[in-house]
């Protein structure tokens, strides 16, 4: 083989190898196309999954959020009506107190002595006061009003006086009392028959 033959001979293999490399480059081309495209769909899935899960965050926020506030309003109504009846105990133990304070008041009045009157009632009615600032009411229950097994408690049945009398409340025996709006004690009451 002479020289010529041989730089000709190589340039033919040269030729296809420049073929095989251009065809390289291109596939590398296309790969690098590839590889930014497969980079753009794992950002764009990537985006959706943290869209996905900031919105499940958002809304377990919100669910722990509202149950919080109803934790709290259900905290302070319960503490509320708490206060409200926490004297109960209390008003219903000095109720007897005050029915005793009532009976010895008309026993007073009885007797000729004004101002052992007067201080025993100054005393009941400051005692009075005090019981109803602490939200204790007495309940209104007159003769002639129609019963209510709902409020009243019925402790007897006469023979009515008068027609007018027959099914309503003839006479009050005991006082009925309200705390704020729960009754602690029914009126004890006599009933026309």
């Amino acid at each position: 083989m002479s020289d010529q033959e041989y730089k000709e001979n190589e340039m033919e293999k040269d030729i296809p190898n420049q073929e095989v490399e251009n065809e390289n480059i291109e596939g590398v081309n296309d790969s690098a196309e590839d590889f930014e495209n497969a980079e753009n769909e794992p950002i764009e899935s990537e985006n959706e999954l943290l869209k996905a899960e900031v919105e499940k965050e958002r809304n377990n926020f919100l669910r722990l959020f509202a149950e919080f506030e109803n934790y709290k309003k259900r905290t302070s109504k319960e503490r509320i009506e708490l206060f409200s009846t926490a004297n109960k105990e209390l008003m219903t133990a000095l109720l007897p107190i005050l029915d005793d304070f009532e009976r010895g008041l008309k026993e007073i009045e009885k007797s000729s002595d004004d101002v052992l009157l007067q201080g025993m009632q100054l005393i009941y009615n400051k005692f009075k006061n005090t019981l109803s600032q602490k939200g204790l009411k007495e309940m209104e229950v007159k003769q002639g009003d129609t019963f209510d097994a709902e409020i009243h408690e019925a402790i007897a049945q006469i023979p009515a006086p008068s027609k007018k009398l027959k099914g309503k409340i003839i006479e009050t025996v005991e006082k009925g009392y309200k705390l704020g709006e729960t009754i602690i004690r029914y009126p004890k009451i006599v009933l026309g028959n």
